[in-house]
């Protein structure tokens, strides 16, 4: 894989092309949505705290992968005015600001600070990633979004039920290893011919006639205008396993001989420690 895109595939790390692409799609959002927050220039660290709180939960609650705390944009209109908020500068007593952020949050949440200038405005993004195992509180409270609001979650317990009880739908094969690439990426990172071999299926003569089938088959998934691949399709076709981070740091390479389920050997696969077991017949 060509090095100078390594970083666009890590989903702690985003070029600036990503990070405007992604700011544009979260412009078009109506404007009641619960886990986008927009503003302009409030950098109180307790706020920003509230708010990694109550999107996370929301995220959650709604479905979504992450939640979004954005800098540089109007909340009413949506237009892109840019922001004075400087996070990487900002600190809460003698800790950096992302760094005291992550100690209040409970459970511990991944969270990333994005700034970049773009048309020369200043822009930052905070994405919160959805809870999973139970609520996320800020100093000891939860928060939930309601409408544009933030709101203490014991004060929504139908809401509160429903995020604990996302945990039991949560199935790592179908969340995401790599986010918001183009088609072409998908068919340079999945072997599509292996995918195609394994199943028994005719190779389709089209690009679309791929991609639809990955789809089918939870490969991948839509993404807006993009794609997401599974960690289902990185795990079993991934061209180069080091392409997808967030799976190969915590994965040993391991060779087996596919015939003695039925298959064909076709590559190296995967066993990872904390990982259930896969198996497509």
């Amino acid at each position: 894989m060509n090095k100078k895109k390594d970083s666009y595939y890590k989903k702690s790390t985003l070029t600036k092309i990503d990070l405007g692409a992604l700011l544009k799609d979260l412009q078009t959002l109506q404007q009641e949505c619960e886990w986008v927050e927009f503003k302009v220039n409030n950098s109180n660290p307790f706020d920003i705290g509230k708010y990694l709180s109550a999107l996370s939960n929301s995220a959650c609650y709604h479905g979504e992968k992450y939640g979004y705390l954005v800098y540089g944009i109007e909340n009413e209109t949506h237009h892109a005015i840019g922001t004075l908020f400087y996070p990487s500068k900002e600190k809460k007593g003698n800790q950096e600001l992302e760094n005291w952020l992550a100690t209040q949050l409970n459970p511990k949440v991944d969270f990333n600070i994005f700034e970049w200038d773009m048309n020369g405005l200043h822009f930052v993004i905070l994405r919160v990633e959805a809870t999973k195992n139970s609520p996320v509180s800020f100093k000891g409270e939860s928060f939930i979004r309601i409408g544009t609001y933030n709101k203490p979650l014991d004060e929504h317990p139908e809401r509160e039920r429903k995020i604990w009880n996302r945990d039991n739908n949560y199935i790592f094969e179908r969340e995401n290893a790599i986010e918001g690439i183009t088609d072409i990426d998908v068919l340079s990172l999945i072997d599509y011919p292996g995918y195609f071999d394994m199943i028994k299926f005719p190779l389709p003569d089209n690009r679309k006639g791929i991609i639809e089938r990955l789809l089918q088959d939870k490969i991948i998934q839509r993404n807006g205008n993009g794609f997401d691949i599974t960690n289902l399709g990185a795990i079993l076709f991934a061209r180069d396993i080091d392409a997808f981070d967030t799976i190969s740091r915590k994965a040993i390479r391991w060779s087996f001989t596919m015939e003695r389920i039925g298959l064909k050997p076709r590559r190296n696969s995967l066993v990872k420690e904390d990982m259930p077991w896969v198996l497509m017949a």
